[in-house]
């Protein structure tokens, strides 16, 4: 072996060394992600199915089939796992969101695009949201406050992305001079009762068209905010 191949010998087996090491960190990230997805999975599951104060560490680490010791690697408690569901979901929702308003450009647009994204996570993501909504609606403090903390500064930057739009169409003149927070709450908490409707399509809504009963609330709503020109 020539002095030149036998002087860079080391150099080349440390680099195959940490080329084979990062090889197995990555799979061993991914193989920890799969893992965890998979307790969130099943956390969700029996959440959606038993409920908050049924549901254990023990039965989620039985149905996942891992050891308690397992899920405890990966978190706190049951209250971070719940949490872990909530932000999940409010990320997505929030990216959603957010590709749906790159695709316009007026404030009108903008509205309607927000509007329509968080209906068709409702639809497209109903795990998600049935989680979400799962905490909203019950009426005890479930989260010790670190964590509903946290939680609530991913939802407040969905509330706020909304108003921020509201805002620059009233600086544009496109809208009315409005409280614009008040009125993010109020089609906020339109959209969340509309959701509702879908499951009443046999029933309370008979021959209406779900998402013709979504439309006409919607376009009342623009009405109140568009500038009369």
């Amino acid at each position: 072996m020539e002095p030149y191949a036998e002087n860079i010998r080391p150099q080349i087996e440390a680099l195959l060394l940490k080329a084979r090491n990062m090889g197995s960190q990555e799979r061993r990230e991914r193989e920890k992600e799969a893992r965890k997805e998979h307790i969130l999975g099943v956390a969700r599951t029996l959440l959606l199915k038993k409920g908050l104060h049924a549901t254990t560490v023990n039965q989620i680490a039985k149905l996942a089939e891992l050891s308690v010791g397992t899920i405890y690697l990966y978190f706190e408690n049951k209250e971070d796992i719940f949490a872990a569901l909530q932000e999940e979901g409010l990320e997505l929702l929030n990216q959603q969101i957010a590709l749906a308003v790159s695709a316009v450009t007026s404030h009108q647009e903008r509205v309607r695009a927000i509007s329509s994204a968080y209906i068709d996570f409702s639809e497209k993501h109903a795990n998600y949201y049935d989680v979400i909504t799962y905490f909203l609606s019950t009426s005890e403090q479930f989260f010790p406050k670190r964590l509903k903390n946290r939680i609530d500064k991913i939802g407040a930057r969905i509330i706020e992305y909304c108003a921020g739009v509201i805002e620059a169409g009233i600086d544009s003149g496109e809208f009315k001079k409005v409280d614009t927070r008040k009125h993010t709450m109020w089609l906020w908490g339109a959209l969340n009762g509309l959701i509702q409707f879908r499951k009443m399509e046999t029933t309370i809504l008979q021959k209406e068209s779900y998402r013709k009963v979504v439309q006409y609330a919607l376009d009342n709503f623009m009405d109140t905010l568009v500038a009369k020109k």
